[in-house]
């Protein structure tokens, strides 16, 4: 459940991201040209996400790729805010840090699922 939620939540904020890009840039103070690539490959992350939580029998070796995927978006995201890599707004600010606990909580869900199978 938790890989069809996160498949979910991930292919709608790569949506978004696409086709709200010029909007969100002032929103979030996160240009486009940042927008456009994160937006596809989120897109296309979630894809392979949902195509490994609709399988039958979890792979395993799927599913731990994508909690190492998750948990380096976290630290990824945070270490993006904290160096000042992009200049967000304050509400880009709040999201980048609400998307990580997101994700990471997803990651979390998901290792439980793992130690469970």
């Amino acid at each position: 459940m938790a890989l069809k939620l996160d498949a979910m939540a991930t292919g709608l904020n790569g949506i978004a991201y696409l086709a709200l890009a010029t909007v969100l840039d002032s929103f979030f103070g996160v240009t486009t040209a940042v927008q456009y690539p994160v937006g596809a490959f989120l897109f296309l992350y979630a894809l392979g996400v949902l195509a490994i939580g609709t399988r039958k029998e979890i792979n395993r070796t799927g599913l731990t790729a994508v909690i190492v995927a998750n948990a380096l978006w976290v630290v990824l995201s945070l270490v993006v805010l904290v160096s000042g890599a992009l200049s967000p707004t304050g509400v880009g600010a709040v999201w980048i840090v609400l998307q990580s606990l997101t994700v990471g909580g997803f990651a979390a869900l998901q290792y439980v699922g793992l130690k469970r199978l």
